[in-house]
């Protein structure tokens, strides 16, 4: 059965293109099964089946998404393999931009959208360094300069991958994603594979259900940064830097050191 891995932030268009490429290929005679990891409540099941496509949604609730679908993988594929479907599709929740969900053998793919902001590229970690291929949605939003521009920057945090622009809605650019899809690495099981990059470390006492804000509460995996002293208010500068001059807004810097085993 091919694998294939969705990841991307939240409300970027993740399941209006996997719809639209499965439904291809399920018209084509390649039965597709779907499994949505989400945080707090997903109604995206419901619209692939609307479309016609077998899924299934998993809610990790508290716990890191990354994490759950790490933890539920094989429960995953297994599920996956008992409708008959020859193409299982992973799409993850809304990621952190430091997740890190792709699996070592399996086609990876990353979901941006034009409206994220000219400099989200390099704020996204692995999920779209390490990708495969890298949709971008909502170009009809914004002008060609800015699509030129955003492509651009994607492919300076990504040499390797497939870029394509893509809508969810018109169809546009879907075709291709379902002949990507089908040529998806045959996978026997997912048990022994390897992430492509290590996820996110968070085993603190906020990571136990701590609420309680303040260093006497923090214990575990703890990273601190150590401020610098801000220099004193220039009311001139400010002003200057508002409004587009070279005036010092009077920004300090953060280092960080960190505290493995807490205080």
């Amino acid at each position: 059965m091919r694998l294939v891995t969705v990841a991307g932030p939240p409300s970027c268009g993740k399941t209006s293109v996997l719809a639209r490429a499965c439904g291809l290929l399920a018209a084509q005679g390649m039965h597709t099964a779907v499994v949505k990891f989400d945080c707090l409540q997903t109604r995206d099941a419901d619209a692939y089946a609307a479309a016609g496509i077998t899924a299934v949604a998993a809610l990790s609730g508290g716990l890191c998404p990354d994490h759950f679908f790490a933890t539920n993988l094989e429960e995953a594929w297994d599920w996956a393999a008992g409708t008959g479907a020859e193409c299982c599709v992973i799409e993850t929740a809304g990621l952190c931009n430091r997740c890190s969900p792709h699996l070592r053998g399996a086609l990876a793919l990353c979901v941006v959208d034009n409206l994220m902001g000219i400099d989200a590229p390099e704020k996204i970690g692995p999920m779209l360094r390490l990708a495969d291929m890298v949709l971008v949605t909502k170009g009809d939003l914004v002008s060609q300069a800015e699509r030129e521009v955003y492509r651009h920057r994607i492919r300076q945090m990504n040499g390797r991958a497939l870029i394509r622009h893509i809508n969810g809605l018109t169809g546009q650019g879907c075709q291709e994603l379902a002949t990507v899809l089908s040529r998806a690495p045959d996978i026997a099981t997912v048990t022994d594979m390897r992430l492509r990059f290590a996820m996110p470390a968070a085993v603190c006492s906020y990571c136990l259900s701590e609420t309680r804000i303040g260093a006497r509460y923090q214990k575990g995996n703890v990273r601190k940064a150590e401020f610098a002293a801000t220099p004193p208010r220039d009311p001139e500068g400010e002003a200057a830097y508002a409004a587009g001059g070279e005036g010092d807004a009077g920004a300090g810097t953060a280092t960080f050191r960190e505290h493995p085993h807490g205080n």
